[in-house]
C-alpha cells in the first residue's frame, strides 16, 4: 500500500475515533513517519470473521480498539433489525480480564441501546459460558462476549451470539459480516442515559445465581461427593482470568478443598506470570504444579482467561504430575458420563455425543461400547452447538461434547464451551474413580487396553505481517495442486477436503464421494495405518494447524498379568511416537521452507 493511501486512512481513523489513547498511538506513529508499523495497522479492516473480530489492541482499522468494536457492533444491530422486522430486541454483553474488555463491552451495551436494542450487561467480568447461559435464560436475541480466550496479552476478542446462546453459524454469519462492512457511522448513547431509559440494565446475580444451581444439578452423585470430598484436595488456576468467581464458589459449595494459586488469582490483562495464558501450555501450569506439588494435591485444574477452556494434571504411581490432554480428558469424561448414566438407570433413550474433526476417534469407540452415538463436526464449537439444534430435530439425545483444544460441554443449557461445569464433573470423576481404587490415569489406561492407544500431536506455524494470509493461502493451493502421497513412509489412503466438499481414495479423485459437512479451508488425509492427518489455517490466529491423530493397537489387551499389560501399552506408545515423529518430519520439509 503506497503512503499516501495509508496515510489517508490514517487520518481518517484519527477523525473518527472518540478513544484519546487510541487516537494519539495513531498520531504519534504519523509524527514519528513509522510506515512499517502504519501500513500493519491500515492494510486491511480487520476481519469481521464468521465467529466476530480477534486482533492486537490499539489504533488503526487493523487493530482492536473502540471504534472497530462500536462499527461491529453497528452491523450486528442493522442485521438483527433486517431479520426480525419490528421485533423488541435484547442483547446480553459479557467481558473477561484482557486490556479494555470492560471498555467495549460499555461500548458495545452503548452502541445496543442506541439502537434500540435492551442491553443486558454485566457489571464486572464473567465466564463466557455464563454468557451463553444468560441469552438462553434472559431470551435474548444475541450477545456478545469481549475477550480473546487464550490468546498472548496484546490479544483482546470479540465473540457474537445468536438467539439460542451458540456462536452465529451460517446464514446469519456472513449476513451479519456484509452489515458489519457496510457500516459508516456507528450510533452511541451515553451510559447514564441508556441506563435512565432502561436500554442497559446491569445483571449479575439475576444470571450468576441460577447459572450456578444449573451446573451444580448436573452432577451425577451428589452423596459421593459430600461423603467422600474431604478425602481429595484440588489446586486451581484462572490464570488470571474470570474463573474464580464461580470456580471457588462452586467447589466450595461441594465440600471440596481449593487451593487457588496465589500469584494467579487476581484478574490481570497483562497475564504477568505467563507468556501464553492457555492451559493446553505446559508453561502455563508452572505454578499450579509446583503448588500441586507442595500441598499434595489429588487434581490440578486450570481454566483460560474466560473460563471456557478446561485443563488438568494428575499425579502418578511416583507423585509426579502427568498432564492430561485435552482428547484423553475429553475421552474420560464421555466415557463416566455413559458408565454413570448405565450404572444409575438415567441413560436416554437415544444417547449421542459429539466431537470435531480433529479430536481422537478414541470417543468414537467409547460411545459404542455403551450404545451410543458419537457424531462429527468442523472445528469450533459454534459447530458443535449447530450439530445440538439437529440433534433436538432429529430425536437424539445430547450427553456431552468435546474438541481436542481443551473444550467441554456437558449441559444443554449452554451452547459454548463451559470450564466451570466442566471442572466441577472432573472433580465428581475423580472421587468416583478413587472409590473404586484407581485414579483417572488408571482408567486411562483401562480405556486404551480396551479400545487400542491413542495418541495425537500438533504443529502450529505462525504467519505474521501483511503476507502472512497470502502464504497460508499458497500452503494450502499447493497442497490441492500436488497431492502428497504418504507421510512418514506411511501411503495415504483416503483424502477428504472439506472445502471443496469431496472424499475419494487417494490417486482417484475422479471418483470423489460428497462429504456431508460445510465447506471449510480444511484437508485430511487418511493414511494406510489408520492415522488421520488434518491442515487448517486458524479462524483465530495467523497460524497453520496440523494434527496427527494416530491409534496403536495393544497386542496383549487381554493380558492378566500387570506386568504383560503395561508392557503392551508400551510398545504401543513407541510404536506411535517412531510414526508421529516421522510424519512431522515430513510436514516440517512444507511449512519451513
Amino acid at each position: 500500500m503506497e503512503r499516501k493511501q495509508i496515510e489517508a486512512r490514517a487520518r481518517d481513523y484519527i477523525a473518527r475515533e472518540t478513544d484519546a489513547d487510541f487516537r494519539v498511538e495513531v498520531e504519534q506513529l504519523l509524527a514519528a513517519g513509522d510506515w512499517a508499523e502504519l501500513e500493519d495497522r491500515f492494510y486491511r479492516d480487520l476481519e469481521f470473521g464468521t465467529g466476530g473480530l480477534r486482533g492486537v489492541i490499539g489504533g488503526g482499522y487493523n487493530r482492536m480498539n473502540s471504534l472497530v468494536v462500536t462499527r461491529a457492533t453497528q452491523g450486528l444491530c442493522d442485521y438483527l433489525k433486517k431479520t426480525f422486522p419490528g421485533k423488541t430486541l435484547s442483547a446480553c454483553v459479557a467481558y473477561d480480564s484482557r486490556r479494555y474488555s470492560d471498555v467495549f463491552a460499555e461500548m458495545t451495551a452503548r452502541a445496543f441501546a442506541a439502537n434500540g436494542i435492551k442491553a443486558y450487561l454485566f457489571s464486572s467480568l464473567r465466564p463466557t459460558p455464563e454468557l451463553s447461559y444468560a441469552i438462553r435464560e434472559l431470551k435474548a436475541d444475541t450477545g456478545v462476549v469481549v475477550t480473546a480466550s487464550h490468546n498472548p496479552p496484546k490479544y483482546n476478542g470479540y465473540k457474537a451470539y445468536w438467539n439460542d446462546g451458540s456462536q452465529v453459524t451460517p446464514p446469519h454469519d456472513t449476513g451479519i459480516i456484509e452489515m458489519v462492512n457496510a457500516v459508516h457511522e456507528p450510533k452511541l448513547m451515553p451510559k447514564d442515559e441508556a441506563l435512565a431509559k432502561g436500554l442497559i440494565e446491569l445483571v449479575d446475580r439475576r444470571i450468576d445465581e441460577p447459572y450456578v444451581a444449573m451446573v451444580k444439578s448436573k452432577l451425577f452423585r451428589p452423596a459421593l461427593i459430600k461423603e467422600m470430598a474431604e478425602s481429595v484436595k484440588v489446586v486451581y488456576t484462572p490464570l488470571h482470568g474470570t474463573g474464580a468467581l464461580h470456580f471457588e464458589r462452586i467447589m466450595g459449595e461441594l465440600g471440596l478443598k481449593v487451593v487457588t494459586v496465589p500469584e494467579q488469582r487476581k484478574p490481570d490483562g497483562a497475564f504477568p506470570t505467563v507468556a501464553y495464558p492457555n492451559p493446553e501450555e505446559a508453561a502455563a501450569l508452572k505454578l499450579a504444579l509446583e503448588l500441586g506439588r507442595a500441598v499434595k494435591a489429588d487434581v490440578v485444574m486450570a481454566t483460560d482467561p474466560d473460563a471456557d477452556r478446561l485443563g488438568i494434571a494428575v499425579p502418578n504411581r511416583d507423585g509426579e504430575f502427568v498432564l492430561i490432554t485435552g482428547n484423553q480428558l475429553g475421552s474420560l469424561h464421555l466415557d463416566y458420563i455413559l458408565l454413570t448414566r448405565r450404572e444409575l438407570g438415567l441413560m436416554p433413550p437415544r444417547p449421542a455425543a459429539i466431537r470435531s474433526i480433529v479430536t481422537t476417534s478414541l470417543q468414537d469407540r467409547i460411545a459404542r461400547a455403551y450404545g451410543a452415538e458419537c457424531r462429527e463436526c468442523l472445528t469450533g464449537f459454534k459447530w458443535i452447538a449447530d450439530l445440538m439444534r439437529t440433534f433436538e430435530k432429529e430425536g437424539l439425545d445430547f450427553v456431552y461434547g468435546t474438541e481436542e483444544s481443551y473444550g467441554h460441554l456437558i449441559e444443554p443449557e449452554v451452547r459454548d464451551k463451559d470450564g466451570i461445569s466442566a471442572a466441577a464433573l472432573t472433580a465428581e470423576m475423580t472421587l468416583y474413580w478413587r472409590s473404586k481404587g484407581k485414579s483417572l490415569l488408571d482408567r486411562l489406561e483401562e480405556l486404551y487396553l480396551e479400545h487400542g492407544y491413542f495418541e495425537e500431536r500438533g504443529i502450529n506455524k505462525y504467519f505474521e505481517g501483511p503476507s502472512g494470509m497470502d502464504i497460508m493461502r499458497g500452503i494450502m493451493e499447493a497442497y490441492r495442486r500436488d497431492q502428497p502421497a504418504s507421510f512418514g513412509g506411511i501411503k495415504v489412503a483416503e483424502v477428504r477436503d472439506i472445502k471443496t466438499g469431496k472424499r475419494w481414495k487417494a490417486g482417484r479423485p475422479e471418483a470423489a464421494e460428497k462429504v456431508d459437512l460445510p465447506a471449510s479451508d480444511v484437508i485430511q488425509w487418511y493414511l494406510e495405518d489408520g492415522t488421520v492427518l488434518t491442515v487448517r489455517p486458524s479462524g483465530t490466529e495467523p497460524k497453520i494447524k496440523y494434527y496427527i491423530l494416530l491409534r496403536t493397537a495393544v497386542e496383549a489387551q487381554a493380558a492378566s498379568a500387570q506386568a504383560a499389560t503395561a508392557q503392551a501399552l508400551e510398545a504401543a506408545r513407541a510404536s506411535s511416537a517412531k510414526k508421529a515423529a516421522a510424519i512431522e518430519a515430513d510436514i516440517r520439509k512444507v511449512i519451513d521452507r
